[in-house]
């Protein structure tokens, strides 16, 4: 099965990319393909409220003037969604929040295309504010009526500068759960589950 992970942060190699990454191995050790793509410091701009995706109907978002169709289709095309976002001022990247939004308006105006897909948040942080952040991805995935994938803690890592997160070693071990995790809701829901 396919697993898209979205990084939020706009450093393509930083603590949420190396968070990401430990739950990808995991993932790819159990046979999923993996994809990580970058949304972080992409010009994205938020829900216009327009309406034309739920008129048009057509899997893609009105505002063609950026890369969110492109992301919306591999969310489409995807088993399972990692959602991954540093903490900036207590909540989610402004790309990521884009993403939330338009890619929410478009799957439910087309049919609930995510549903019952897997879904899981990874948050990296310095000190604070992560919870928050876990729980604006894990919103989109509860309204978009998926299965969320848990681990032995919240998907959380801690670190300041890029790379700091690879000396969380609670953190990385949640990552790798997270990803085990994925794999054996993944292969429930390939037997049938999304029926």
């Amino acid at each position: 099965m396919k697993v898209a992970a979205f990084n939020g942060s706009p450093k393509r190699d930083g603590n949420t990319a190396r968070l990401l990454g430990y739950a990808l191995e995991a993932l790819e050790g159990a046979g999923h393909q993996t994809e990580l793509v970058q949304v972080g410091g992409r010009p994205l701009r938020g829900c216009l409220a327009c309406g034309k995706c739920f008129e048009r109907q057509d899997r893609r978002c009105a505002n063609d003037r950026d890369e969110m169709n492109g992301f919306i289709a591999k969310m489409i095309a995807a088993d399972g969604i990692l959602l991954g976002s540093p903490t900036y001022f207590a909540d989610v990247t402004s790309e990521m929040k884009a993403l939330i939004d338009r890619a929410g308006y478009v799957t439910r105006a087309n049919g609930n295309l995510l549903g019952r897909k897997a879904g899981a948040a990874v948050v990296a942080m310095r000190r604070a504010g992560g919870i928050h952040a876990f729980d604006t991805i894990n919103h989109f995935f509860l309204i978009g009526e998926m299965v969320v994938v848990g681990s032995s803690y919240w998907n959380l890592g801690v670190g300041l500068a890029a790379g700091d997160v690879d000396g969380d070693n609670e953190g990385i071990e949640t990552m790798r759960t997270l990803g085990r995790n994925m794999a054996w809701v993944l292969s429930r829901l390939g037997a049938g589950g999304r029926d």
